[in-house]
């Protein structure tokens, strides 16, 4: 009799791995993976480069916006002398350029070539404008025979065709126009007092100062004491010279105790008159 032992039998051997199925397996599952990766990437590259022509799309729609042709040139700023039109008129034939591609310190060296601007500002005005603000000069006095002075001593030269001859007229070397403006102001505080208004101031080139009285009357002041001498001067004529002012061609004044008068002729006294 034959007695079968299940525990006895012989255990069948576990299957032992195919090296190569699994290297199979890797093998495919790498290249899967690598192909992902390289529709990831191609997706991102794809879409940067969508992305960087759409913005330069922007940019050059940006571009075309911001660099339109010059429309419009206004002038701000206060003006008594200077035409505003015609100076806008002036600098809008001077554009060479749309509003992005302008110059714009060209555009303000041409504002600043017409006499009558002092000070001037340059600005684009999106979309299409210029704005240009500008300080107009202001004359004090004129310098010369065809010149104007500003409050801060600079000649400027404009069309004197009328309308400046209530100005007094200052004369001098012209590195000395602050300090004959000063010298004007000083001698007008002076003579005001005694009624008399200077017409006209003179410094030569040796320093002598001359000048020119609204009576008519030419005074030779020299360049030493000059102060003291124009007091004796206004004390003398207050006292003595005031009523024959009409008579008086010329008062020089550089002598230590006294003045030099020269009297008009009657035919000059007439030209006065």
């Amino acid at each position: 009799m034959n007695l079968s032992l299940p525990w006895l039998k012989p255990q069948p051997e576990p299957a032992k791995p195919i090296r190569g199925a699994v290297a199979v397996r890797r093998s495919v599952q790498e290249t899967q993976d690598a192909q992902l990766i390289t529709k990831q990437v191609t997706l991102v590259l794809i879409s940067c480069v969508v992305f960087v022509m759409v913005m330069m799309l922007v940019a050059d729609k940006a571009l075309a916006w911001l660099d339109q042709p010059v429309s419009e040139v206004s002038i701000k700023g206060q003006t008594r002398h200077l035409d505003g039109q015609e100076l806008a008129t002036q600098l809008a034939q001077e554009i060479r350029a749309p509003l992005l591609s302008l110059d714009v310190r060209t555009l303000r060296d041409e504002a600043l070539a017409n006499p009558w601007v002092h000070m001037a500002d340059v600005r684009r005005q999106w979309p299409a404008a210029i704005e240009v603000s500008i300080a107009e000069q202001v004359p004090v006095a004129r310098w010369g025979e065809r010149g104007l002075l500003n409050h801060q001593g600079d000649i400027f030269w404009p069309d004197l065709s009328a309308g400046y001859e209530f100005l007094p007229r200052l004369n001098g070397p012209a590195h000395e126009t602050r300090a004959i403006i000063a010298q004007y102001h000083d001698l007008s505080a002076l003579f005001s007092s005694y009624g008399i208004r200077i017409q006209s101031l003179t410094l030569e080139s040796r320093g002598a100062w001359n000048l020119e009285l609204d009576n008519g009357i030419h005074l030779v002041a020299g360049r030493e004491q000059l102060m003291p001498r124009l007091r004796r001067f206004l004390s003398i004529y207050d006292a003595q010279l005031a009523d024959k002012a009409d008579q008086i061609e010329q008062i020089d004044i550089r002598y230590t105790n006294g003045v030099a008068v020269r009297w008009r002729t009657e035919e000059r006294q007439e030209d006065a008159g």
